[in-house]
């Protein structure tokens, strides 16, 4: 019986070998003895189990298919995602202009951004960053699934310690880089391209580089940008300084600046979010327990600065340069900068404290404006190469980018423009001396039946060129742009950078439209000596990548050394005291300027009242013209007695930019011929011809120049007697 049960499992073993080889099939199992044995009918449960096994066998397929086709969506998304450069993630310094000495006087852009190099982050600032935004930071490659996942549940439970995204330190640079940060943009297709970007910065750069771009990208409200732009503006202190509970509440403010904003008057956010910061810094092992303790003790507002104040004093610096700042500007951009681009640092040759000079003088009370409304523009520049060093474009500046009076809005510029356009001209092509006869009689326009008019309606008569232009008499001025001609004198005066409305003649003679940067410049040119150079205000431009460009100045002969130096010679008794710019006068200095008044043709004003009225002089350092004057000229007038303020307001401001600089005359050159006549040392070209026009010979009145004691010569080292030309 026994061999007979052993040969019926043999049986059976063989069967299921045979079974083994027939896929499909299942084997057919031994038969229980006993009650009830027999075939039995398939069980329920394995259909079941097959449908459920097809399910999940076509939830798989699904699953794969999703999977690809998602993967190709992605790259397809990917294809087309933006170019990524490392100047897009390193945020440069905003634009700035320095003055002379380095200092920054003005920051382009409403972004400021002050930009900090890895040795300026202390670890402590990047492990707190790390802590609250991404604590698997050095372990992830832009794109960090685990925290996908865990910021996912963690929402759920409501408790992340700040971290509820599941986007990494990364793809949160990439997304302040080069997608807008607003939540209606975050489509897949956007979050696809920002993890596909995030895995290619991860390739490129090092965590400590990305760390770094981070640090300077994010926002921290109150229109700064980056952590060291903060530390500055809020603590007055670099990063390397702050303490711990600053680090960390710098490090939690840019998921929200504006909600975590230390200065609010409730700032409990404030303080929750940064003792957020410093659990997260406990717990991943970045500061001991004692350290957080101390931390979160510390009150949130510790060491913040007065904001109100630090707002005032920006505010006012940059009225203070406004005029200056916009003309450096509009210069770089014609040098061909873009300056609406962050990273350029634009040199100057700002004077400060003379920049400060002249807004205070406009605007303290040492000089007396009558009204608020009356405006001024004052351009200062060193004549020996050209660069303004001071400039103002008004008073009483409420905004910035105002409006610039010093090269936006010419004015007539009065007799202000004899010297360039009418005495400088006969002196250089005519070779007319300084006592050569003029005629102030009674005369008309040519070609006119116009009257010309002096300012007191009174003739002098017979006088000479000094004393014309030492008194400002127009009818002279008048008749020598005639005898000069519009050729020449426009030749003259487009030499020294001021352009004219065609050939000039007539009253051009007595007023064209200028603005102060252009008077300025030239009488510049006087100053030293002859030389032109085109105002200008930047000296190098140090671009993001630290190339440096140098600007240098070359200026061009604009008339002889003897027209300079004769010119400048009469221009000193303009500030005589019986001249009409004595309130010029800076007792011992060297000196010399012209004054300028416009009247009015309107019946309507009051007797003598001026639309306009300037004065520019000029030392061996400095050139300052002034200008002072309504926006509305036909609405307001300057009265009579005040014709002077511009005079005033130059005294003010060059007696202070001399005090430290060399009181020195200027030389007489050797074209040049000294000549005592009257009292009054007068100079000719030496050699040349001239003609007195047919006029008697006369003498310059009295301190319209220097006397020889003055001069510091004797009468018999100069000729008293006959000239070289004819009458």
């Amino acid at each position: 019986m026994a061999n007979d049960n052993s040969n019926q499992w043999s049986r059976v073993d063989r069967n299921q070998n045979m079974y083994d080889n027939q896929p499909g099939q299942e084997p057919p199992r031994p038969r229980p003895k006993g009650k009830g044995s027999g075939p039995k009918k398939p069980r329920k449960p394995r259909k079941k189990r097959r449908w459920l096994l097809a399910i999940f066998l076509w939830l798989l397929t699904l699953g794969i298919i999703g999977s690809l086709a998602g993967a190709a969506l992605f790259f397809t998304y990917a294809t087309d995602a933006p170019n990524i450069t490392e100047s897009d993630l390193a945020s440069e310094n905003s634009t700035q202009l320095l003055d002379s000495q380095g200092n920054v006087i003005w920051t382009m852009a409403t972004q400021e951004r002050d930009y900090a190099n890895a040795n300026e982050i202390p670890k402590t600032l990047k492990q707190a960053v790390v802590s609250i935004e991404d604590r698997r930071f050095y372990k992830h490659n832009g794109v960090d699934p685990i925290r996908i996942m865990g910021a996912a549940l963690a929402n759920i439970k409501g408790s992340s310690l700040g971290m509820q995204g599941g986007s990494t330190l990364t793809q949160q640079l990439v997304k302040l880089s080069v997608f807008s940060t607003s939540s209606a943009d975050q489509t897949l297709k956007r979050k696809a391209q920002e993890a596909w970007l995030a895995l290619r910065v991860e390739k490129n750069f090092t965590k400590n580089e990305i760390l770094t771009f981070y640090v300077n990208k994010v926002y921290m409200g109150h229109g700064i940008y980056g952590m060291k732009t903060a530390a500055e503006y809020f603590y007055s202190k670099p990063l390397t300084e702050l303490s711990i509970p600053q680090l960390a509440l710098l490090a939690g403010m840019p998921q929200s600046p504006t909600y975590y904003d230390p200065y609010l008057k409730n700032n409990s956010a404030a303080k929750e979010r940064r003792n957020t910061v410093i659990e997260a810094m406990d717990k991943y092992g970045a500061i001991t327990e004692k350290q957080a303790k101390a931390a979160i003790a510390t009150p949130v507002n510790d060491g913040l600065q007065d904001l109100t104040t630090k707002a005032e004093n920006a505010d006012q610096n940059r009225k203070v340069v406004d005029a200056y700042a916009k003309s450096a500007i509009s210069e770089a951009q014609k040098l061909g900068y873009d300056t609406s681009k962050s990273g350029l640092k634009i040199y100057t040759s700002m004077d400060s404290s003379l920049q400060q000079s002249l807004y205070d003088n406009a605007n303290s009370g040492s000089v007396t404006f009558s009204s608020a409304n009356l405006q001024i523009s004052a351009t200062m520049t060193n004549p020996n190469n050209g660069r303004v060093v001071a400039q103002i474009g008004g008073r009483n500046v409420t905004t910035t980018f105002a409006l610039n009076r010093a090269t936006q809005s010419p004015r007539s510029s009065g007799s202000s423009i004899k010297p360039l356009l009418d005495y400088g001209p006969a002196i250089e092509y005519l070779n007319w001396p300084t006592y050569r006869t003029v005629v102030d009689k009674k005369y008309k326009y040519v070609g006119l039946n116009k009257d010309v008019y002096d300012w007191d309606r009174k003739y002098m008569g017979n006088i000479t060129m000094r004393t014309a232009l030492t008194q400002s008499r127009n009818i002279p001025a008048v008749r020598t742009l005639e005898e000069v001609g519009g050729a020449n004198a426009e030749k003259f005066v487009n030499g020294l950078g001021i352009t004219t409305d065609g050939t000039p003649g007539g009253s051009a003679a007595i007023g064209i439209p200028v603005t102060s940067e252009q008077e300025a410049a030239a009488f510049g040119a006087i100053a030293n000596g002859g030389t032109y150079y085109k105002p200008t205000y930047i000296t190098k431009v140090v671009t993001a990548d630290g190339t440096t460009h140098n600007y240098t100045i070359t200026g061009t002969r604009a008339m002889k050394t003897s027209t300079a130096f004769m010119l400048t010679d009469m221009l000193k008794g303009v500030i005589k005291p019986n001249a009409t710019a004595a309130d010029a006068a800076i007792t011992g200095l060297h000196q010399a300027g012209k004054s300028g008044l416009v009247g009015y043709d309107d019946d309507n004003m009051p007797d003598r009242a001026i639309s306009d009225a300037w004065f520019t002089g000029y030392t061996r350092s400095y050139a300052l013209s002034v200008w002072t004057g309504f926006d509305y000229p036909k609405q307001n007038y300057i009265p009579w007695t005040e014709q002077d303020l511009p005079a005033q307001y130059y005294a003010k401001v060059m007696a202070y930019a001399m005090q430290n600089k060399d009181n020195t005359d200027w030389a007489m050159p050797d074209s040049v011929k000294q000549t005592v006549k009257g009292n009054i040392v007068e100079y000719e070209v030496k050699n040349a011809s001239w003609s007195n026009g047919g006029l008697p010979s006369v003498t310059s009145i009295t301190q319209s120049g220097e006397t020889p004691a003055e001069a510091g010569i004797s009468t018999n080292s100069a000729s008293t007697g006959s000239t070289t030309g004819n009458n």
